[in-house]
């Protein structure tokens, strides 16, 4: 045996990513049509918030972050995603523009589709297209919420003040922390 690591056909890396079990061979066939193999670097930006959505990844190895700009601070990482993730949904709706910026944090292999393709092939075959959209409004949910509560806490992070603790005319010290 060589030392040579074997590389898989993309229609076998397409049609064993866990997003996609289950789909019709057709539809696989037709995915596998608009799909490279690519690499990001650790610290690489691979979208950013408001540009064109024209593309989505299938994670199969390392970790993304997906980072929020709440329109004050740095920007808030809402969720960590890695292999047997997908990586963006904005391509298949309008306004076809990122909401979140995505950066890899480890080295990151996966597959990349064409959104622009494979919007027109949904079009000419509903039945991929809805399936699809099933399988990604079920990432799309857990997102959103992740982002919800990713977002809120960061307010409750930046309106905490600490407890303030006053001496009183006799000398004791007395908290004016509604808790406390």
């Amino acid at each position: 045996m060589s030392g040579r690591a074997i590389i898989e056909p993309m229609s076998t890396r397409v049609a064993l990513h866990p997003f996609l079990a289950g789909m019709k061979r057709k539809q696989l066939a037709l995915l596998t049509d608009c799909a490279t193999a690519i690499e990001y670097k650790k610290g690489q930006e691979i979208f950013r918030a408001g540009d064109v959505a024209n593309r989505f990844c299938l994670l199969e190895s390392g970790k993304v972050v997906l980072e929020a700009n709440n329109g004050s601070g740095p920007p808030v990482i809402v969720d960590t995603i890695g292999a047997g993730d997908l990586l963006g949904w904005s391509w298949m709706f309008p306004p076809y523009t990122w909401h979140f910026t995505a950066r890899a944090i480890e080295p990151t292999k996966a597959i990349f589709f064409h959104g622009t393709i494979l919007r027109e092939y949904c079009e000419k075959d509903h039945s991929l297209g809805y399936e699809l959209l099933k399988r990604m409004t079920v990432v799309m949910n857990r997102r959103l919420e992740a982002t919800r509560n990713r977002m809120s806490a960061v307010q409750l992070e930046r309106m905490a003040v600490p407890p303030t603790r006053i001496t009183s005319f006799k000398g004791k010290e007395t908290s004016l922390d509604p808790i406390g």
